[in-house]
C-alpha cells in the first residue's frame, strides 16, 4: 500500500481538517508514491526512535508532534535539523496528526474525558470547522410521474446522507403553474397557455463540496426546460470540533480516585496537583498536552477539576485562585497513552501492514524525590 493511501485512511480516523491551523499536520517528508510494509507510531521522533525505525525497516514514521514545525532555511547533518537531515538520507517518511487527533471524536481528548468519567463531553476552546464541511438543502419541484427519476439522480450524486443514512429525502404533493412565453420549449403544455401540473416538491440535504454536481444531476434528469428549484445553506447545530472536553462525570467522584484511573490507563508515575486533592469531582474538564487559555473557560465553567499535560505558573495561580483542582501528567504523558487505540483502528484499514509503537519514544522528563 502507498502513502497516499494510508493517508487516506488516517483521514477517516483522524480528519486533518480538524488541526489547528497554527498546525502542521499530513505528511512533513517523503514520496506519497512509496509503498510501505512498516509503520513506527511514536508521539515524538527523536534520535533514539529514528535509530529504532531503521532497525525495524520502518517505511512511514506516524508521529504525534510534527518533526518539522517552521521553515527551515536550511537542513544539516549537525544542529537542530540533524533529525530531519536523518530521516530524509534513510528514506524514511514523516506523518503527523497532532492535533487533528485532539479534536477528533475518540481522540486523545475524548480518551482523557473516558478516564476521568466525563459523559457527553463537549469542546472547551480553539474551535475549527466540521471537516465535512456545510450542509445545503436543496429543494427542487417535478412532475409526480418524474419523481422517482429525478430522486434518484440526485442521490446517486452524493445528495440525502445523513450520518448512517442514504437517499433522505422528503416530498409533498401540490400544484404547479408555469405560462410558457415565445422561444419556450415546454415538455409539458403550450405557448402563451397557464398550465397547472401536479408536482411533488421535494427536498434534500447536500454536502457543500457535491452541490454542483448534485444541482447539474438533477437538471440533467428532471423533464422540464427551466426546473424550479432552491438551495439553502443549512446552520450546523452538531456541536463544535476543538480542543479539550468539559462535562459532568458519571458519578461524582474523589480526586484520588479519579488518579488511580488515570495511573492505570496512562503509566505514569507522578503528578503534579494544584489545589484541593481531596475534594469530591462532579464536573470536569481536560485538555492534552499544553492547552493555554482553555483554562480560562474552565475556570468560568466551574468545573471541579482540570486534566492536562501541563501548565504554565501563572495559569496554575489562577486555577488555585479560583479553586479549580488540577492534574499535570507531563506533556507527552497526556497523549502518548491514544497511541495504542490509533494503532487497533489503523491494522483494520490496513491488514497487511506491519505497526509497531515505539519503545525508544518517551517523556524527556525524569521524575525524581529528592
Amino acid at each position: 500500500m502507498r502513502i497516499k493511501d494510508i493517508a487516506e485512511r488516517i483521514d477517516q480516523i483522524t480528519p486533518l481538517k480538524l488541526a489547528q491551523d497554527w498546525d502542521n499536520v499530513g505528511l512533513l517528508i517523503g514520496d506519497p508514491q512509496k509503498v510501505v510494509k512498516n509503520i513506527l507510531l511514536t508521539i515524538d521522533i527523536t534520535r533514539d526512535v529514528v535509530a529504532e525505525a531503521k532497525k525495524l525497516k520502518t517505511d512511514l514514521i506516524i508521529s504525534y508532534h510534527p518533526v518539522i514545525w517552521d521553515a527551515l532555511k536550511k537542513i544539516t547533518a549537525d544542529g537542530p535539523t540533524g533529525v530531519v537531515y536523518d530521516l530524509i538520507r534513510s528514506g524514511t517518511a514523516v506523518f503527523s496528526i497532532h492535533t487533528a487527533m485532539d479534536s477528533a471524536v475518540g481522540g486523545v481528548n475524548d480518551g482523557l474525558a473516558g478516564i476521568v468519567g466525563i459523559v457527553n463531553g463537549e469542546p472547551v476552546g480553539d474551535y475549527v470547522a466540521n471537516p465535512s464541511g456545510d450542509n445545503y438543502k436543496l429543494v427542487f419541484f417535478v412532475p409526480a410521474k418524474s419523481a422517482a427519476k429525478v430522486s434518484n439522480a440526485v442521490f446517486a450524486a452524493g445528495a440525502g446522507a445523513i450520518g448512517n443514512y442514504s437517499h433522505c429525502g422528503f416530498g409533498a404533493e401540490g400544484t404547479g403553474t408555469f405560462l410558457p412565453r415565445k422561444g419556450a420549449k415546454p415538455a409539458i403544455g403550450k405557448r402563451d397557455k397557464l398550465e397547472k401540473v401536479g408536482e411533488i416538491r421535494f427536498e434534500t440535504i447536500v454536502p457543500a463540496g457535491k452541490l454542483d454536481g448534485v444541482v447539474a444531476a438533477m437538471k440533467k434528469a428532471h423533464p422540464y426546460e427551466m426546473p424550479a428549484f432552491d438551495v439553502f445553506k443549512l446552520h450546523d447545530t452538531e456541536l463544535p470540533f476543538g480542543l479539550g472536553r468539559i462535562g459532568k462525570l458519571a458519578r461524582p467522584e474523589r480526586v484520588a480516585q479519579i488518579i488511580k484511573r488515570i495511573k492505570r490507563v496512562t503509566g505514569t508515575k507522578a503528578v503534579g496537583l494544584v489545589g484541593d486533592e481531596k475534594r469530591l469531582v462532579k464536573k470536569a474538564a481536560v485538555c492534552a498536552g499544553s492547552c493555554g487559555k482553555i483554562i480560562n473557560s474552565i475556570i468560568a465553567a466551574k468545573a471541579d477539576l482540570y486534566l492536562t499535560g501541563e501548565l504554565k505558573h501563572h495559569q496554575a495561580l489562577a486555577a488555585q485562585e479560583a479553586g479549580l483542582t488540577c492534574i499535570c501528567l507531563s506533556h507527552t504523558v497526556s497523549e502518548r497513552f491514544i497511541l495504542k487505540k490509533f494503532a487497533r483502528q489503523l491494522q483494520k484499514q490496513i491488514k497487511t501492514i506491519k505497526i509497531n509503537i515505539s519503545k525508544k519514544d518517551a517523556d524527556p522528563f525524569k521524575w525524581k524525590t529528592i
